[in-house]
């Protein structure tokens, strides 16, 4: 077995097991537990964890290219359905123990899920609410160094521009899952895609784009920042 850094990624890792394919992994905070039956292993050491790019969008976005995801250790993050915690999760591994995690839910039965998950991990703090209505949650979250949003709803871009208003930072980031057949099963996804950035152009610096298939089907991840 070999474990190598990612080349692009703080806190990202490539292990290569016997059978010589490469996975994505990512070290993990809370050594003993696992989050969605992820598969584990030991090296020197330390444990890691295996990132299933069937189950987070973000791994798949790394897989097809993404030159950047603009996360690193000591970041506040606020996640905008976060499920159950599996994509969470790994970014709590990346931004380490210094950083904070603010994984906003607004369904009850994911969320049990999500609780567990956050009670072995110090730097992630789940909180029952409508991404819609910020109102909700906004005493309770500090400015964000990067939003990071996978919302199934018909407005996600709105209920991103109006979170990223609220609470990015000036020089923050946002990482979006598009997701296509939320916003209309009768167009062509490419076509919501070219929409929906088209609105979040007016409002924010697209940095890049990358469809997540075959991982994910008719879903983009897209980078952004604020303009500056």
């Amino acid at each position: 077995m070999r474990v190598e850094k990612h080349e692009k990624f703080d806190g990202v890792y490539w292990i290569e097991f016997e059978e010589g394919k490469k996975n994505l992994a990512t070290k993990n905070l809370s050594p003993g537990t696992k989050v969605y039956d992820e598969r584990t292993t030991n090296f020197q050491g330390e444990e890691y964890r295996i990132w299933n790019p069937y189950r987070s969008k973000l791994a798949a976005a790394i897989l097809r290219g993404m030159e950047k995801i603009s996360l690193k250790p000591k970041d506040k993050v606020l996640y905008l359905g976060a499920a159950s915690g599996t994509t969470a999760s790994h970014i709590s591994d990346i931004i380490g123990p210094d950083g904070m995690i603010y994984c906003v839910e607004i369904s009850s039965r994911p969320l049990r899920d999500l609780l567990v998950t956050c009670e072995d991990r110090p730097n992630m703090a789940p909180i029952l609410a409508d991404a819609q209505k910020v109102e909700e949650y906004r005493a309770t979250i500090e400015e964000a160094d990067l939003i990071y949003q996978d919302v199934a709803h018909p407005e996600q871009t709105n209920i991103f521009l109006t979170n990223a208003k609220t609470f990015l930072k000036r020089d923050g980031y946002a990482l979006l899952a598009l997701k296509a057949r939320s916003i209309d099963v009768t167009k062509d996804p490419r076509e919501i895609f070219r929409n929906e950035m088209e609105k979040l152009e007016k409002e924010m610096d697209i940095i890049e784009s990358k469809l997540l298939d075959p991982y994910e089907e008719d879903h983009a991840m897209i980078l952004m920042k604020n303009k500056t």
